[in-house]
């Protein structure tokens, strides 16, 4: 009886080990507004470097137009990771409840070093010297809550001007941002890479400020989860970090350069010669393990809690759970 018994549970312990190998990859939704700030879209463009993507997952990148908006899909289950920024992240926990929410990846920083910062941008004949100068006027922004709209609106609170009340604010994409600044639509806009560079916008535009200079660097963006999903999808979700931590690490590295621009390139449908900029300091930092700075992170919270955008400010390290691309990094020899 003991040997029969003994029989039916390993049998049914090798049932199970095969159902879970047969088990169908976890689908994991990822959105992204501006690229290479986020490289979701061609995160895995290059063969080799996803090796469990569609296996213990699938990954399917999603355009959105600004971060805020993404709060709305997370809430709806309409994709399971957040690539959100310092601002959108307050307004998901305090306004749309979701403090379930952890961080679990970076994805970009702004002003880290002497890597690129946003710029933004008045013509070059301009009447606007200083911010001051811009009382009365119109400024586009990609959305109103955005990070970099939050950035603007923090370094115009100190310089006197008031939200709403002081300047009217325009929401435009990014890549409408030189039209709408050229056409005397807007007298100031924002632009980062790819945007920064066109070459329309270096003829007849000049930087007033800069993200830097308003925060003295961002997190920019990065990874979210709901708890409930990491709970039920824990090695699925490393094994696309590791994934993902590999990508970075690869458009990055100075001998893959060429092939890398060439990706982006054929992505943003530009030459390779107008996306050269790319993976070096010219573009966002990317940390090369997939760690947010959450130091930074706080002080960028801190900043919109100061301007009145959210009741109060969060503690950051309440909301973080790095384990999984600690773990993940750490698999990559």
């Amino acid at each position: 009886m003991r040997r029969m018994i003994t029989t039916a549970a390993a049998l049914a312990l090798a049932l199970g080990a095969a159902q879970g190998a047969g088990a169908d990859p976890v689908k994991i939704r990822a959105p992204w507004v501006a690229t290479p700030a986020s490289l979701i879209p061609i995160l895995f463009a290059k063969d080799g470097i996803a090796k469990h993507k569609g296996v213990s997952y699938t990954f399917e990148p999603i355009f959105f137009s600004s971060s805020p908006t993404e709060i709305t899909a997370l809430a709806a289950g309409e994709i399971e990771i957040g690539t959100i920024n310092f601002s959108s992240f307050p307004i998901a926990v305090e306004n749309a409840g979701l403090t379930d929410l952890k961080i679990i990846a970076d994805e970009t920083q702004d002003g880290v070093a002497d890597y690129v910062t946003f710029n933004y941008l008045v013509l070059k004949d301009s009447p606007v010297q200083k911010v001051e100068d811009l009382k009365g006027k119109i400024v586009a922004v990609n959305g109103i809550g955005a990070g970099v709209e939050l950035g603007l609106r923090t370094y115009f609170k100190r310089h006197g001007l008031e939200f709403q009340h002081d300047y009217s604010d325009v929401e435009v994409p990014f890549p409408n941002m030189r039209a709408v600044l050229m056409d005397h639509k807007a007298d100031l806009v924002g632009a980062g890479p790819p945007f920064l560079y066109d070459p329309e916008l270096v003829k007849n535009a000049r930087t007033l400020f800069t993200l830097k200079d308003a925060l003295n660097g961002t997190e920019l963006s990065f990874w979210v989860m709901r708890q409930a999903f990491l709970d039920k999808n824990r090695a699925a979700v490393v094994d696309l970090l590791e994934d993902t931590v590999r990508a970075y690490r690869w458009y990055s590295d100075p001998a893959n350069h060429t092939e890398a621009v060439a990706i982006l390139a054929a992505f943003l449908k530009q030459p390779p010669e107008r996306a050269d900029w790319a993976f070096t300091k010219r573009d966002f930092y990317r940390d090369p393990n997939g760690l947010p700075n959450l130091t930074m992170l706080q002080s960028n919270v801190d900043a919109v809690h100061e301007v009145g955008f959210i009741k109060s400010s969060l503690d950051i390290a309440k909301y973080a759970d790095l384990s999984l691309v600690k773990e993940a990094a750490a698999r990559i020899k």
